[in-house]
């Protein structure tokens, strides 16, 4: 595209213009970096909303890397043992199920895993995680997870968002609302390969948030993590640089010029995502390739293993952004693990495809320094039923399940709550999703009472009225 403009040109709106000089640019898919008020002659403005913000107070973490198995992940055959349920396997569970349930269910299931002790914690895990097990001292194991909804599509939202009913902002949008970017070359929230289901975008958006927050995705669940690309100007090896920075320059002037009269913020959303874009070329395309790491590295994170390759190489992009500074990182292992049936196969094949490279991620930060302030979260959208569904399957469970967290300031080497001897309910320590967030923020310096955003006559925030800081897991 040419730079030349004539004079009767510039009286074009900035809309037109930008519909113009669109074509030059390529196809941003950078949606998620809109509204970014950054100049690209500095890595460091401080006009940018994802320059770095002071925290409410010292903190913890200073980011976070979220393991999410979507599907809902059964507490009672990895993480949260139960001899009662291999005792009572297939009688009838001895309380009342919940008032709703997603399906029938039957009598107790047992695990068709074996548990056993671990580290010097001496923590329970199933055969089904093998080298997860091997960390199990820098874990806090969270047994009383338990969440509102039990269907996917609102426990997903809960999750990822507070809320199970409405659109709201998600955790990585809140996080980087917040604190900022540590690195204004790079988005400050990415998703690698999200989920396209039970929410899509809303699980990554920023709602009524600035659009700067938004999670910006690294392919999507339906592409293999070693084709997932974040996208950048697609000329940008044939447009020399030197005149997209004047192209650049020529619309943000433009801008600038009608902001007294005019406010259009999603178009200086737009306009502000070129900027990133274009910082993005020289720094983007090598910190996506992992051919630099090491062989063993690259054996480590299972990447040598068709099993394990595609959630290893998100797990080692991952650690890759961390390292550069991105506040919030998402893998996701996307959509395996919702077991109404063929349980003992498909739990088996799911666990096998994330433990390696879980356990990778885990070591591989703790080596370099970067597991003390990096938070590592791991979990599902809930849990699954003691009881059986069919022969070979279990149900969904939002009231009591399990997660983990590791780093960041959490204490390691502990189990945090408990279900029930069965493994159904939350009965000690619960911790409601509303909770975990608050604890997470808390991690990263941030008090979630006041961490909000005024948005239609009322002040918004991550856990809307509720949340408490569970202080009993943190270092």
């Amino acid at each position: 595209m040419s730079v030349y403009c004539r004079q009767e040109n510039v009286s074009h709106s900035r809309r037109q213009w930008l519909k113009m000089a669109s074509a030059g640019f390529g196809n941003l898919a950078l949606a998620s970096l809109f509204h970014q008020e950054a100049a690209a002659e500095s890595t460091a403005n401080p006009d940018s909303a994802l320059s770095e913000k002071p925290s409410h107070f010292a903190p913890k973490a200073k980011r976070v890397i979220f393991l999410f198995m979507h599907g809902g992940p059964s507490q009672v055959d990895t993480f949260d043992y139960k001899p009662h349920l291999t005792r009572d396997h297939g009688k009838p569970l001895p309380f009342d199920k919940p008032r709703v349930v997603s399906s029938k269910t039957g009598s107790l299931l047992k695990s068709p895993w074996r548990f056993a002790q671990h580290g010097e914690s001496g923590s329970w895990v199933s055969e089904l995680f093998p080298n997860v097990a091997g960390c199990v001292d820098d874990l806090c194991i969270i047994n009383g997870m338990h969440g509102s909804n039990s269907r996917h599509g609102g426990a997903l939202l809960e999750l990822h968002t507070g809320s199970d009913t409405f659109v709201r902002p998600s955790l990585g949008s809140w996080i980087t609302y917040g604190l900022g970017s540590e690195n204004q070359n790079l988005p400050g929230y990415i998703t690698i390969c999200p989920t396209l289901t039970h929410g899509g975008a809303n699980a990554f958006g920023s709602s009524f948030l600035p659009a700067d927050f938004q999670g910006t995705p690294v392919g999507n669940a339906s592409i293999a993590s070693d084709q997932a690309q974040i996208p950048f100007i697609k000329n940008h090896d044939q447009l020399p640089a030197s005149i997209q920075r004047m192209e650049l320059d020529l619309i943000r002037r433009m801008n600038k010029a009608s902001l007294p009269t005019q406010t259009d913020a999603e178009l200086e959303a737009r306009i502000n995502s070129f900027e990133l874009a274009f910082r993005m070329q020289s720094a983007v395309p090598s910190l996506q390739s992992v051919d630099d790491e090491t062989e063993i590295t690259r054996r480590n994170y299972g990447l040598d293993d068709p099993k394990t390759k595609n959630f290893g190489r998100q797990c080692l992009m991952a650690r890759r952004f961390a390292e550069q500074g991105v506040r919030f990182i998402q893998c996701t292992h996307s959509y395996k693990w919702d077991q109404h049936g063929n349980l003992q196969k498909d739990h088996a094949k799911n666990a096998a495809e994330v433990d390696k490279p879980i356990a990778a991620l885990l070591h591989d930060l703790k080596a370099r320094g970067l597991l003390k302030d990096t938070l590592v979260l791991w979990g599902g959208e809930f849990g699954r039923t003691p009881v059986a569904q069919g022969n070979d399957g279990r149900d969904h469970n939002p009231h009591g399940y399990t997660m983990w967290m590791a780093g960041g300031g959490v204490k390691p080497g502990i189990r945090y709550g408990a279900t029930d001897e069965y493994g159904y309910y939350a009965v000690e320590d619960k911790v409601h999703l509303h909770d975990l967030h608050a604890t997470i923020l808390h991690l990263l310096g941030l008090d979630h009472t006041r961490l909000t955003y005024r948005y239609a006559g009322r002040d918004f925030r991550l856990t809307d009225i509720y949340g408490e800081v569970m202080h009993g897991m943190i270092a």
